[in-house]
């Protein structure tokens, strides 16, 4: 399959190598990847702050880059949620008709990794090799906007040597929030500490999650609290190793 990398502003400028991730998981199972160049932030960051009208050339732009594209793919649970759901409503915002038949057209083939490989590739084990323990952490907008279930966790189970561990309160926020962790800093950092408790509770070595903006919420956190917990996007995780 021709799959397009929609690859988002945190991971593009915070943690280029998930993309890379993506890239190598892909390939190993045998599809080809594109990357359209052009592509820049699908304006979640502007539609969660209330600028609905100035997402809108944002909105446009991401359709133009991936109206060519069979399928879309995102490391970013909450990217994929704004483009599934909130493209649609900026299109309302902008009376554009033509704008709102492309947003129908486009939205509806973007997936969130675990979404591509669980639901349309039909792929659980990618060959990966991780002997680490791990927690996962269901962030917000895959486990209430997307509906993501079990998805990343399958695909962890089978990764070879990965001990996965269940995270207690795994279904309370991080606190990140996006613009949340800016303007309410201090009942941010309160919910990441809760989530940092918890994932020390579990003993892993690692917590992995489907967002890079909560990883390096919490991380930040578990960074500071000197825990040598590392953090990793899922995707960096089933990229490690291969089928021998």
């Amino acid at each position: 399959m021709r799959i397009a990398l929609f690859v988002t502003c945190v991971n593009d400028t915070m943690a280029p190598g998930t993309g890379r991730a993506v890239l190598r998981v892909l390939e190993r199972l045998g599809h080809e990847v594109t990357f359209p160049a052009g592509q820049t932030c699908c304006g979640q960051m502007h539609f969660n702050t209330g600028y609905q009208r100035e997402c809108v050339p944002l909105v446009r732009k991401f359709v133009d880059d991936f109206a060519d594209a069979e399928v879309v793919v995102s490391p970013s649970a909450s990217c994929v949620a704004m483009v599934r759901d909130h493209h649609r409503r900026v299109a309302e915002v902008a009376g554009d008709r033509g704008l709102t038949e492309a947003v129908a057209h486009t939205a509806p083939r973007v997936y969130e990794f675990s979404e591509l490989l669980v639901d349309v590739l039909g792929e659980t084990d990618v060959g990966a090799r991780f002997p680490h323990r791990v927690t996962y952490h269901p962030t917000c907008h895959g486990l209430r906007m997307l509906g993501l279930g079990d998805r990343p966790q399958a695909l962890l189970r089978a990764v070879r040597g990965l001990d996965l561990v269940d995270l207690g309160g795994a279904h309370e926020c991080c606190g990140f929030g996006g613009t949340f962790a800016l303007k309410n800093a201090d009942v941010s950092v309160a919910m990441g500490r809760d989530k940092v408790r918890q994932v020390l509770a579990t003993g892993a070595e690692v917590l992995t999650a489907a967002d890079n903006s909560c990883l390096l919420h919490v991380g930040g956190l578990l960074s500071r609290a000197r825990s040598g917990v590392r953090v990793m996007h899922y995707a960096e995780i089933l990229a490690a190793g291969d089928r021998s």
